[in-house]
């Protein structure tokens, strides 16, 4: 008869449902480490950057076009970027539903067009594509 060692869990600031390797979560460690170690507003440019896959420079010339905005702090946006990227996934994968229903992997405009009229959430953007 085989014995059970019950083994404590610590804590961890992973996330457990990501699957990844012993390696992976070293170079994170490691990564978080030299970022901490850099301070001021270059750091904390350099680390929104990294988690925004959109040009934060593009994305802040386009808000300073507008002539309501004035000045633009680098956390404002870094959080523009990101709810834009949020918001071109959301749209891109309703999209993809109505590409898969016509057997295509390829998005077309006329997917980006029933996704429109087809979710409420995306009314504001009838008439856009015209």
């Amino acid at each position: 008869m085989a014995a059970t060692v019950a083994t404590p869990v610590t804590p961890t600031e992973h996330d457990p449902d990501r699957c990844g390797s012993e390696e992976e979560s070293r170079g994170a460690e490691a990564e978080e480490e030299s970022s901490q170690q850099q301070t001021g507003p270059a750091a904390a440019a350099m680390t929104h950057s990294r988690l925004s896959k959109l040009p934060l420079a593009r994305i802040k010339a386009l808000m300073k076009t507008d002539p309501d905005v004035s000045l633009a702090s680098q956390e404002s946006v870094f959080i523009i970027a990101k709810a834009t990227e949020l918001f071109v996934e959301m749209i891109a994968k309703d999209a993809l539903v109505y590409a898969q229903q016509g057997k295509r992997k390829t998005l077309q405009r006329k997917d980006l067009d029933n996704a429109i009229e087809a979710i409420d959430e995306f009314a504001f953007l009838e008439g856009t594509l015209d």
